[in-house]
C-alpha cells in the first residue's frame, strides 16, 4: 500500500514543488493551503505523514501539530519555514514534530527526511501489530483446560499478573510452566517491556553467572568486550529463570542479593548496578528437598516462593487431553494442508496413556500423526507403539517387551532433547549413571 502524504502550504510553487517530488517518488499526495482545511482533512482521512508550513493564513504550524496529535498522538507531521528560530524548533519537538526544516532545502535533504519519518512509523507500527500479537498469543485461550486445576491457574494468572511479586512455577517437564511465565509478563502493567529468558539447565555452571549479570572486558580470557547480562537487558520488564534449581551454590548467592534489592556487579566489575526487574522462576526440581540435602539456599527458596503455582501434569487431569489433542490437530492440519482427525479407538488410547512428557509430548504425538497419514482418520494402530493398547489385531505383533523398549527409547531422546544433548545431565534425570546413558544409547542406536 502506497504511503498517503497530506501538504499545509499557502505559497502556490512551493506546494506544487512539493507535491510533484512526493508523487515522483511514489507517494500518493495531497495538499491544502490553510491550516483547518489540513486539521479538516488529516481528521476525515488517514495520512501516514503531514507537511506542514508554519506561517499559514489562519492558524500556525504549531497549532496545526498540537491539533493533530491530539487526534492521533501516532502522527507523524514534519515543519517547514523560512523563518525558523532555536525556539520555535525546541517548541516542535516537544509537541512531538518529527523534524523541523528551515527554508530553503533542497529537495534531495526532504526526500531523505520523509523517507525517514516513514520508516519510523513503519517501525512503530509493526511494534503495535507486535504487541497484538504477543497479547493474542499469551492471552488465556492459548492455555488449554477446563479441568478444575487449570481454571484455577487461569484464576491465579488474573491476580497475580496484577502485581511485581515474584513467582515460581513447579510442574514437570513439558506442563507449560514457560507458557504461564510469558502470560503473567504479557498481561502485567510490564507487557510492554522486556521478557528476558535463561534456561539455566542449558548452561554450564561456569557460564551461568556471566549469562545472568554480564562481564566487563577482560574479566576472563576471551572476554573481548564489555557484555550486559540477562538482568541488565531486562530492566523495566521481567526476567525468566527456567530450570532455576540448576543454578550452582555460588550463583545463588548473587542472585539471592538481586532479589533483595535489585543491586549487583558485572563479572570483574567493581561497579553496583541497580535493576527493576520483576522475576518468575521454574523448576521440575523439588527445591524443598534440594533444601535439606544442601544442594539449593534455604533464603533464596523463600525469596523466590513467594508467589507459588504448580502445574499438575497430565495423568491427574485427563479431561483436558481431548481439548488439547484438538488445538494441535487444528494447528498441524493448518500446517500440512490436511484435515485429519483421530478415530474414537485413537482418541481412547490417547486418553488412557499417562504423558510423562505432558503438553510437549501430545504436541510431538499429533505433529507426528498428521505428518504421517495417509488419510484423513487417524486410527488406534497409527500411534505410537507405546501409546496404542494391544488388542486381538495387535496382540499378535506387539509384545510387552517390545511396547516397553520403544517407551524406554523415546523416553531417553525426550530428556537427551530438554538437555540439549547433555549427558551428565540426562543420566542424573533419568536416575542412571552416565555408563548405562551410554550403553541404552548404543543399543536403541540413539546417536549422540
Amino acid at each position: 500500500m502506497k504511503h498517503r502524504i497530506l501538504i499545509i502550504e499557502d505559497e502556490r510553487i512551493m506546494r506544487i514543488t512539493l507535491e510533484d517530488t512526493l508523487r515522483a517518488a511514489g507517494y500518493e499526495v495531497s495538499s491544502v493551503e490553510k491550516g483547518t482545511e489540513g486539521v479538516r482533512a488529516f481528521k476525515q482521512d488517514r495520512y501516514s505523514l503531514v507537511v506542514t508550513d508554519v506561517r499559514l493564513p489562519d492558524i500556525d504550524g504549531l497549532e496545526v501539530l498540537r491539533m493533530m496529535k491530539e487526534a492521533d498522538d501516532n502522527a507523524q507531521v514534519i515543519l517547514m519555514t523560512a523563518f525558523g528560530t532555536i525556539k520555535d524548533a525546541v517548541d516542535a519537538m516537544k509537541l512531538g514534530a518529527f523534524d523541523y526544516i528551515t527554508k530553503p532545502f533542497s529537495l534531495e535533504e526532504f526526500r531523505l527526511i520523509v523517507k525517514r519519518a516513514l520508516e519510523l512509523r513503519e517501525i512503530r507500527e509493526e511494534n503495535i501489530r507486535l504487541r497484538m500479537h504477543l497479547t493474542e498469543c499469551y492471552s488465556y485461550p492459548n492455555i488449554i483446560g477446563e479441568s478444575r486445576e487449570m481454571q484455577r491457574i487461569f484464576e491465579f494468572i488474573g491476580r497475580v499478573a496484577k502485581t511485581d511479586s515474584t513467582v515460581l512455577i513447579t510442574g514437570e517437564s513439558g506442563t507449560g510452566k514457560e507458557l504461564i511465565a510469558s502470560t503473567i509478563h504479557y498481561q502485567s502493567n510490564r507487557g510492554e517491556r522486556p521478557l528476558i529468558k535463561l534456561n539455566c539447565a542449558a548452561l554450564p555452571e561456569s557460564l551461568i553467572e556471566s549469562e545472568l549479570f554480564g562481564y566487563e572486558k577482560g574479566a576472563f580470557t576471551g572476554a573481548a568486550r564489555r557484555k550486559p547480562g540477562r538482568f541488565e537487558l531486562a530492566d523495566g520488564g521481567t526476567i525468566f529463570l527456567d530450570e532455576v534449581g540448576d543454578i550452582p551454590l555460588p550463583t545463588q548467592a548473587k542472585l539471592l542479593r538481586v532479589l533483595q534489592d535489585g543491586s549487583f556487579e558485572r563479572l570483574g566489575g567493581t561497579e553496583t548496578l541497580t535493576v527493576d526487574v520483576r522475576v518468575i522462576a521454574a523448576t521440575n526440581r523439588d527445591l524443598e528437598r534440594d533444601v535439606k540435602k544442601g544442594r539449593f539456599r534455604e533464603d533464596l527458596f523463600y525469596r523466590l516462593n513467594v508467589i507459588p503455582v504448580h502445574v499438575p501434569p497430565l495423568r491427574k487431569r485427563r479431561e483436558d487431553i481431548p481439548l488439547l489433542v484438538d488445538h494441535f490437530l487444528g494447528r498441524f492440519n493448518s500446517r500440512f494442508g490436511k484435515e485429519t482427525r483421530f478415530s474414537s479407538e485413537a482418541l481412547k488410547a490417547l486418553m488412557a496413556y499417562d504423558f510423562p512428557g505432558n503438553v510437549r509430548e501430545i504436541e510431538n504425538i499429533v505433529e507426528r500423526c498428521v505428518a504421517l497419514a495417509d488419510g484423513d482418520v487417524i486410527d488406534a494402530d497409527e500411534l505410537p507403539g507405546h501409546i496404542r493398547r494391544p488388542g486381538k489385531d495387535l496382540s499378535h505383533r506387539v509384545t510387552l517387551s517390545e511396547v516397553t523398549a520403544e517407551a524406554e527409547k523415546e523416553h531417553i531422546l525426550r530428556i537427551l532433547k530438554t538437555t540439549k544433548g547433555n549427558k551428565t545431565m540426562a543420566a542424573e534425570i533419568l536416575g542412571i549413571s552416565r555408563k548405562t546413558l551410554w550403553e541404552k544409547m548404543n543399543n536403541y542406536g540413539i546417536k549422540s
